[in-house]
């Protein structure tokens, strides 16, 4: 599975993007995170796991907690990766319109 796949697999679960919504506000620590959410201490770092493989956060150490964070980068390529199919919509739509042969004033169509 492809980087992106990986991505787009994790966000999948409505848990797992709750965990990033309360990440995009600030940092948190699993307990934190535990608080907040209708899930156990454990199953909240096992959907912190996840999203860590997947790129999308990253932890560092602080005193004898994990604190998680948003991982800029991780986000971002999966950014480009949806932003890809964006533009092609977009230019697909373009192309169709301006084939389109113009309408008369006063066309039901």
């Amino acid at each position: 599975m492809t980087a992106y796949g990986i991505a787009l697999s994790a966000i999948g679960d409505p848990t797992r993007r709750a965990i990033l919504e309360h990440l995009a506000e600030h940092p948190a620590a699993v307990v934190d995170l535990a608080a907040m959410l209708p899930v156990s201490r454990p199953a909240v770092s096992q959907h912190l796991k996840v999203l860590k493989e997947a790129g999308l956060v990253r932890d560092m150490p602080v005193g004898t907690r994990r604190v998680y964070s948003l991982d800029p980068a991780g986000l971002a390529g999966l950014r480009d990766y949806l932003e890809r199919f964006w533009n092609t919509a977009l230019h697909s739509f373009k192309q169709r319109v301006e084939q389109q042969p113009p309408q008369e004033e006063g066309s039901d169509d």
